[in-house]
């Protein structure tokens, strides 16, 4: 072979290696294109390299072409996300629940239990699409619960698109020949997972965790939020999935005759868990007196919804939210009017060209997880929520009895990625949440006053989009909990608020980011973390432990977290350090105030 044809095949083969890396194709794969490849070697020096040219291009685009046929033959298939890590985990005792008995695995060094894939209702699928969920069956002999179940239906990005995300977004891509496969995904989703000190637990308080994803995508599995680190602080940790995007969340008249409801199945869902958690967790050492909710992004709006659900009245005592709420007069997201939800669910009707839910019932799961209609807020629907949330918040009917709440320094940075704003257009963008208000918030907070953050090769930036940034991360994210914040002040009920600032090679201070400090999971990717980084999570993580106990994460060694104040506007910085500090999007709030007033009014 000439120089050109090599150096060219050596850009055929890495691209097909990529490829096949970052799609997580299945070893055959590798095998058959190093076969392909030396067989094409063989064939273009004994044939293809003394023919025309045209023989010689249809050789390459044949190697290219075959190439293309071994990578989706040999594609990642689906398979179980085991419970705990290791080979051949030992099995627990046996634990009894209402609906039979089960067993779970220990975590490879025995100081926790994890117990996955548990039922707490059943399959919503056929007839059972879109109505509240059910009791879940029972069932004979010992049920082994040592995989989690499939991740709730969600539209699926290409493998290699995800994989792209975790080298150029999240950082946390490594090669590795272990993860050849894609996570399960079904319609029939609603299990639990549980965590718990090995060996005899009696009256440990709970952590109730629910996880984001904007109403539309998540999994229960996600590192960040495992319960093993928490567990061996003598915390029973519970997660799991609920009903996402059109199927949590589709809103139609005919549904609300049917059963009295429609538009929150996902919230539903929540609130049977919950319930669920209530009346078996005592089986695993959990006391159901002591039961804290938890939350990060639309988990933690979900938080929210269950602080005001009249359904949810005893079934917790504390919330831990992160990143999101809706007790703004009209929240900026994760919540929609009756009107708004009815419309884009005739729209859904239309899009699968349906005039009845029976004939929407029909249609596979599979295709209509990829409607083009947006499902991925809450309502007032009368029954779960009995009305705007603010409104319960004025009469003193919501049930957190403590509340411990934060966000990120760069809330809205990834959101706005594609986004690009220079001092000319800065004022418009801000219009998106501002409205009339948005000169104010420009002269307040000018478009040179802070650099963009942003880092990833999506970024679109600009000269004023750090101030952007800014801007749009105290409106999403900041605002709704100082505003949660005032409510329980007012009625004198705990506050502690924070404030995450400190970067790192992950996530960074970005949404989601104080997740794996919090959780104790910085260990799962240990190479984007340094010693400082874990100082810092033993520290948060000590915190949450002391308020799911006690309601005040406030004790031993720990820097003071003082109650939150609204009138001076102070929140504790987990950073480089970790102290009380001053809220920085204090300023925008009063203008945030106003811009809900007038939200409210139109």
């Amino acid at each position: 072979m000439g120089a050109g044809a090599i150096v060219l095949l050596v850009l055929i083969i890495a691209v097909d290696v990529a490829v096949l890396e970052l799609g997580k194709n299945i070893i055959p794969g590798w095998f058959l294109s190093i076969f392909l490849c030396w067989g094409f070697v063989l064939l273009y020096r004994h044939y293809l390299h003394a023919g025309s040219a045209w023989l010689k291009l249809g050789g390459w685009l044949m190697l290219i072409a075959l190439m293309g046929v071994i990578v989706w033959l040999t594609r990642p298939r689906e398979k179980a996300i085991p419970a705990v890590t290791g080979k051949n985990p030992k099995a627990t005792g046996v634990v009894t629940v209402q609906q039979g008995q089960l067993t779970g695995v220990y975590t490879q060094d025995e100081q926790v239990e994890v117990f996955a894939g548990i039922p707490y209702a059943k399959p919503p699928v056929g007839e059972l699409r879109w109505k509240a969920p059910q009791e879940p069956d029972s069932w004979e002999g010992v049920r082994a619960c040592d995989t989690f179940a499939p991740m709730s239906m969600q539209k699926r990005n290409p493998v290699i698109m995800d994989s792209l995300g975790d080298v150029f977004i999240y950082h946390r891509y490594r090669i590795s020949l272990e993860d050849n496969f894609i996570a399960p995904m079904s319609e029939d989703s609603l299990y639990l997972n549980i965590w718990k000190p090995a060996g005899e637990v009696k009256n440990a308080p709970v952590l109730f965790f629910i996880h984001g994803g904007s109403l539309t995508t998540g999994q229960t599995w996600y590192w960040d939020y495992n319960g093993e680190a928490l567990a061996k602080e003598g915390i029973v940790v519970v997660n799991f999935a609920y009903r996402l995007n059109v199927f949590g969340y589709f809103a139609n008249e005919e549904l609300e005759k049917e059963s009295g409801t429609t538009g929150n199945y996902g919230l539903l869902d929540q609130i049977q868990a919950l319930k669920w958690v209530k009346e078996n967790i005592a089986a695993f050492g959990g006391d159901p007196n002591q039961i804290t909710i938890a939350g990060e992004s639309a988990g933690s709006s979900s938080v929210n919804a269950l602080c005001v659900s009249p359904l949810t009245k005893g079934l917790f005592r504390r919330a831990i939210a992160e990143s999101s709420s809706i007790t703004p007069k009209v929240p900026f997201h994760t919540f929609r009017t009756r009107e708004d939800a009815l419309k884009s669910g005739q729209t859904t009707m239309e899009e699968f060209h349906c005039t009845t839910v029976e004939q929407l019932r029909a249609i596979p799961a599979e295709k209509l997880v990829n409607t083009k209609g947006n499902n991925s807020s809450m309502m007032v629907d009368g029954y779960a929520i009995a009305e705007q949330p603010y409104l319960t918040y004025e009469k003193g009917e919501n049930h957190e009895e403590a509340l411990m709440a934060g966000f990120n320094s760069h809330e809205a940075d990834l959101f706005l990625l594609p986004v690009k704003a220079n001092k000319e257009d800065y004022e418009e963008k801000l219009k998106m949440v501002y409205g009339d208000f948005s000169k104010e918030v420009a002269q307040l907070i000018p478009p040179y006053a802070l650099s963009s953050k942003g880092t990833s090769i999506i970024e679109r930036g600009g000269s004023a989009k750090g101030a952007l940034d800014f801007a749009i991360s105290a409106a999403w994210f900041t605002y709704p909990h100082y505003d949660w914040a005032r409510y329980l002040e007012q009625q004198e009920r705990p506050v502690y608020l924070y404030y995450f600032t400190k970067e790192n090679a992950g996530l960074s201070n970005n949404h989601a980011g104080e997740m794996p400090y919090a959780y104790g999971n910085l260990h799962w990717r240990q190479f984007l973390y340094k010693e400082q980084d874990q100082f810092l999570s033993d520290v948060m993580k000590e915190y949450w432990v002391r308020f799911i106990r006690t309601g005040d994460p406030n004790g031993g060694l720990l820097p003071e977290w003082e109650l939150f104040q609204s009138e001076e506007g102070q929140v504790l910085e987990f950073g480089d350090t970790v102290r009380m500090t001053d809220d920085p999007f204090m300023p925008l709030y009063p203008i945030l105030d106003r811009v809900q007033e007038q939200r409210l009014s139109q």
